[in-house]
């Protein structure tokens, strides 16, 4: 049985990378394959070529640790092609087959590894246009006189922060002001922050 190592990622920390490992979990067993290490990285954005998770399977990669790498499809692993196939490479270099398993891709042969280039091209080019399509986007915003980004949420940042340092846990408080997990979390620590400058700031005066 070959034993494989599974990497997964995700852009925000509000995603469940747990969805991630149990599908590939799964895979790798569907395919006769034993897996022997877990690689993760959360709320690390794919364009970033030095990732945790990432670096600590290229280093287990070159120990030869693992014959096959599993990941949940292309994106996961790099969004630009150059950086995708840069580490496709270098596992190929040490003799470790990479599978992808949304595009059902294995670099075990020639058809592989010409499907992997062109898919990941094809890839970029996706997000290039999305990318043009937004920044065309807020060009018209701006032009009709339109408000540009996000909008701010309309809560009420005492009481939650209150709620929070009250003992109400951090879901709780999050589904109470229909706000992220992450938010919480953000805005509780800059009170936080803000409070001790004063503390401080009102020591110094004394």
């Amino acid at each position: 049985m070959k034993q494989c190592a599974i990497y997964a990622r995700v852009s925000t920390s509000d995603q469940r990378i747990e969805n991630q490992l149990l599908d590939l979990r799964q895979f790798a067993a569907q395919r006769g394959l034993e897996v022997v290490c877990e690689y993760t990285d959360v709320g690390i954005s794919g364009s970033k070529a030095r990732r945790p998770g990432l670096d600590a399977m290229l280093r287990d990669a070159r120990k030869r640790k693992f014959t096959v790498l599993i990941v949940a499809a292309f994106d996961r692993l790099a969004r630009s092609t150059k950086h995708f196939l840069g580490v496709v490479d270098e596992l190929d270099s040490f003799g470790i087959e990479f599978i992808s398993r949304r595009e059902n891709i294995a670099t075990d042969g020639a058809m592989g590894r010409l499907f992997i280039t062109l898919i990941s091209s094809i890839a970029e080019l996706e997000a290039d246009l999305i990318r043009e399509r937004v920044r065309a986007g807020i060009r018209r915003r701006k032009l009709e006189g339109l408000p540009v980004g996000r909008q701010p949420l309309d809560v009420d940042h005492r009481s939650l922060i209150e709620d929070r340092l009250r003992g109400m846990s951090l879901t709780d408080v999050a589904k109470r002001y229909d706000v992220s997990r992450a938010s919480v979390v953000r805005w509780v620590r800059e009170a936080q922050q803000k409070t001790a400058i004063h503390g401080f700031k009102q020591e110094v005066a004394a």
